[in-house]
């Protein structure tokens, strides 16, 4: 068992799907901030993530960016073959009592060449019910404006105004911050 000073350290896994580097710049910066905060990090692609079990780590986060107000289909089929897993093997309770310590981040990366962050929300509660169902406590959402790559139209014309480059290194910066503190609040 690691020891920090005395105390059991933190386990956190950071897991993410990217198509174009968004959500897998924030899953970096989430790392970075965790473990400047004290936490012992793993970072994993869902598709590199089937054996983990969510139940070793203290804070799961889970990333994916919004398509059409939905997470991508690698991740739905992720989460849903988890949530199965964990049902068949009576982990999934009646009234999804809260697991003490068990604690998830959703982060969500959105372009919103149209509505912007509502586009994004959706995406983001979802993520969070299949930790709620689990027991765990989602403890937060966060949600990152990125660049639409491939289009110019949808990175310059969108009711976001110009969001080529983002994330910037300024958002990364905020994100690792935030993810620190929260490393010192958990």
């Amino acid at each position: 068992m690691n020891q920090e000073r005395g105390r059991k350290v933190k386990k956190a896994v950071i897991l993410f799907w990217s198509q174009t580097g968004n959500t897998e710049k924030v899953a970096k910066s989430i790392q970075t901030g965790l473990a400047e905060g004290g936490f012992d990090t793993t970072l994993l692609r869902v598709q590199e993530a089937e054996e983990m079990d969510f139940y070793d780590s203290d804070l799961v986060c889970i990333g994916a960016p919004s398509y059409s107000w939905h997470p991508p289909k690698p991740v739905d089929d992720y989460l849903k073959a988890k949530f199965n897993k964990y049902k068949k093997e009576g982990r999934v309770k009646i009234n999804a009592p809260k697991i003490p310590g068990k604690n998830a981040l959703v982060f969500c990366t959105y372009s919103g060449p149209h509505t912007g962050i509502r586009e994004a929300v959706p995406v983001g509660k979802y993520l969070g019910q299949f930790f709620e169902h689990l027991g765990f406590t989602v403890v937060d959402e966060w949600y990152v404006l990125s660049e639409f790559h491939g289009s110019e139209e949808n990175s310059t014309l969108g009711r976001m105004g110009n969001i080529k480059g983002l994330p910037s290194a300024e958002d990364l910066k905020r994100i690792r911050e935030s993810a620190r503190n929260l490393a010192s609040r958990l």
